[in-house]
């Protein structure tokens, strides 16, 4: 498999005043997808969105709508969030015993599902439910808020989860958030990532165009030289 490595703009990090505007920026940038992360106040100290903006985005854009539930009750709220137009669903591993119901709700809905796991999380709170999902979302920040310094000691679990994907024919997407920047992209996908979600680099950069590109090369090249395999993102057009 080739290694052509997905930037996911963080809409957390852009101007809100003018969203349509921003996502159009990124789709001339050349972006597959885009990065929604919903917070509840009560999972992390931060509140952002509910299902009518991602209805409203889903609107504005043809996008893959990649919806990030950072909230205690993911269950309660997947249906809503799908309808709104999630093409694919991530759901904290922390307020899950058992994922497995809710993984299979959500793809019954005909929509992607993915585990998220915070950095002090361990790989092995996960690792039963590989087989599940569609994504592994693996955060290098502590969830709530965007602008923060990306944790180096998260890349581990990446490198496992590209290693089990190998050894058992898994097809599951490796994707990383939180602090990714030109260096911290290449640091990424020489670990594993298949997708980076970047936001501030992005949105808080003069040109997001420009700021776009630069990540994105500096990403394909590390994919280039790492030359493993990756996952890939269906969709009912074919593959991301």
């Amino acid at each position: 498999m080739d290694r052509n490595i997905l930037i996911a703009p963080s809409i957390l990090s852009a101007d809100f005043t003018r969203l349509h505007e921003q996502i159009q920026l990124m789709e001339k940038a050349g972006a597959r997808m885009l990065h929604l992360d919903v917070m509840d106040g009560h999972f992390v100290p931060n509140i952002t969105f509910g299902p009518m903006v991602v209805e409203s985005i889903n609107r504005m854009t043809d996008l893959f709508l990649d919806v990030h539930l950072m909230i205690e009750e993911p269950a309660r709220y997947a249906e809503a969030f799908i309808k709104a137009g999630a093409d694919r669903l991530l759901v904290h591993i922390e307020v899950l015993e058992d994922p497995r119901p809710l993984l299979a709700r959500i793809r019954g809905l005909n929509s992607q599902a993915g585990l998220v796991l915070n950095p002090e999380t361990p790989f092995e709170k996960v690792e039963p439910f590989l087989g599940d999902i569609d994504c592994l979302l693996v955060m290098s920040v502590h969830p709530g808020f965007g602008g923060q310094k990306f944790m180096p000691e998260v890349l581990p679990k990446l490198t496992n989860a590209r290693t089990l994907r190998e050894l058992n024919g898994g097809y599951w997407v490796i994707e990383i958030d939180g602090g990714i920047d030109d260096k911290t992209a290449a640091l990424a996908v020489e670990h594993g990532a298949d997708v980076l979600v970047a936001g501030n680099a992005i949105f808080g950069a003069d040109d997001p165009i420009d700021a776009f590109g630069r990540l994105r090369l500096s990403a394909e090249l590390a994919g280039e030289q790492a030359g493993s395999s990756r996952g890939y993102i269906r969709t009912d057009e074919g593959f991301l």
